[in-house]
């Protein structure tokens, strides 16, 4: 059994691979269909990512992209059941633009057996199209991002945010 003190230490820790771009690491924490979902994703990205591929696909656009720099968490509860809940800041820079933000992150993470199998990330998805240059901006911007990455396959990924008004 993983300790609160153990769960704290990871969650710290993946933060830390995640400003350094260690993407491929820090999914090697997850279980084998560990989930990371985001329930507020930006226009066009996924907002829920299962399975190894889906999350290199999806995580490897973020460290392409983003320059993050996170603060030290701020634990709300770590569970001996596995459960961790954390807010964290992060300082982030978009590399196609250079434009910066700084936001305030809420994560609920489910370990099991002191690897993730569920990340939830609260975060305000406004603050990176904004660093775009507006929305319109972002919509413009992000096929340049991503190319053919953010595709992910449907049976990984169940869900993107899209403008209705847009896609039609």
């Amino acid at each position: 059994m993983t300790t609160p003190q153990q769960l704290k230490d990871l969650f710290t820790y993946g933060l830390g691979l995640l400003s350094e771009g260690r993407i491929e690491e820090w999914i090697d924490g997850f279980t084998e269909d560990g989930v990371l979902e985001f329930p507020y994703p930006a226009w066009g990205l996924p907002a829920r990512m299962q399975g190894r591929e889906a999350l290199l696909t999806q995580m490897t656009v973020f460290r392409d992209q983003l320059k993050v720099d996170f603060s030290e968490p701020e634990f709300y509860t770590a569970t001996e059941d596995g459960l961790v809940v954390a807010a964290f800041t992060g300082t982030c820079t978009l590399i196609a633009t250079g434009g910066r933000y700084h936001q305030t992150y809420l994560s609920v993470v489910r370990y099991e057996q002191g690897r993730i199998a569920l990340f939830r990330d609260f975060w305000d998805p406004w603050a990176v199209m904004e660093a775009a240059g507006g929305e319109f901006a972002w919509k413009q911007l992000l096929p340049t991002m991503a190319r053919s990455r953010l595709t992910a396959p449907a049976a990984t990924t169940a869900t993107t945010a899209t403008d209705p008004a847009v896609t039609g």
